[in-house]
């Protein structure tokens, strides 16, 4: 995989994902809680207008030759990511479900489709074949990129039944091309995967498997050996880049660090977790603020509904 930051190098294939963050244009008013309160203009750098112009700018300076988007609207998709065209990404395919949808963009000046997209659960299959001349020895090859926005929250399993379907997708894909090895395709898994290094979704691409051994908020991930169809285990580029420094690779998302401050000392935040006394109280104080509905008027205790719910979500 050509680093995209290169000239676009003919016979190989460079990739760029990006979580563009729900809501795009439409279909939502949460975005400005993701800056920090303190920004004088908020309302307008969490814009889509303003921050759909930051990703013409970026994409346009990499120039990749795949796109793969996470939470895309079905609402605006059309109008929202017209300024692909502009960039030359005249191939597209969104997600066919879903309030938050991948998306995969491609120059067709570069590959071309050697096969219909493949929809699984929250997960897009999409081959390519380099535009090469017939006598290059890689104009036959395919190249396979499942674009991924893994389920969020402690959903561990799923997590790690919908990667599995996904490269299983990829495999059963090759066998269907004819390609010459199907557990060995030209495959680069990218997207959100909803969950770090220590994961079972990244432990079954990166070890070729997991099983139940292996534990994710508590709970074993699958019940029984999920295991790739492929026959090597899948690289992290980003790790395996060589850098000119010896720092790690950064990080795809920079926001203030919290968990020390909300688990107890020597208590993991995915590995059974335990809140700490300071983050008990605040969240009891919440509630007691909040909780303004009696079930029964003879009672003094008091519950949160719906409408209590509404009303703590918009505050926070």
């Amino acid at each position: 995989i050509a680093p995209a930051t290169f000239p676009s190098i003919p016979d190989q294939l460079s990739v760029l994902s990006y979580n563009v963050l729900l809501p795009n244009s439409q279909d939502g008013w949460w975005n400005y809680k993701m800056y920090q309160p303190s920004e004088s203009d908020i309302h307008h750098i969490s814009s889509w207008e303003y921050r759909s112009q930051l990703l013409h700018d970026r994409i346009k300076l990499i120039d990749p030759d795949v796109v793969c988007m996470q939470e895309v609207s079905p609402l605006s998709f059309e109008v929202d990511f017209q300024f692909m065209n502009g960039l030359g990404y005249d191939g597209a395919e969104m997600f066919k479900r879903g309030r938050f949808r991948p998306a995969t963009f491609w120059k067709s000046s570069k590959c071309k489709l050697v096969s219909p997209p493949v929809h699984k659960d929250r997960t897009l299959l999409t081959a390519f074949q380099l535009n090469l001349s017939t006598d290059h020895p890689f104009s036959s090859k395919n190249w396979h990129v499942l674009n991924c926005h893994l389920q969020a929250g402690q959903q561990g399993k799923r997590r790690v039944r919908q990667i599995d379907e996904g490269v299983k997708a990829s495999f059963k894909l090759a066998k269907k091309l004819n390609e010459p090895d199907p557990t060995n395709p030209l495959l680069i898994v990218c997207g959100d995967f909803n969950g770090g290094s220590e994961c079972g979704a990244v432990e079954y691409v990166e070890a070729g498997g997991v099983g139940p051994s292996f534990i994710e908020d508590g709970e074993p991930v699958s019940s029984k050996e999920k295991k790739s169809p492929l026959s090597y285990p899948l690289l992290d580029v980003a790790k395996a880049v060589e850098r000119i420094d010896t720092i790690s690779p950064p990080p795809t998302l920079v926001v203030s660090e919290l968990i020390s401050q909300m688990v107890k000392k020597g208590s993991e935040a995915y590995q059974d977790p335990e809140l700490s006394e300071d983050v008990v109280e605040r969240l009891q104080r919440c509630y007691q603020r909040y909780a303004k509905y009696s079930p029964d008027s003879k009672d003094s205790v008091r519950v949160m509904n719906k409408s209590n719910v509404e009303q703590w979500l918009i505050d926070i």
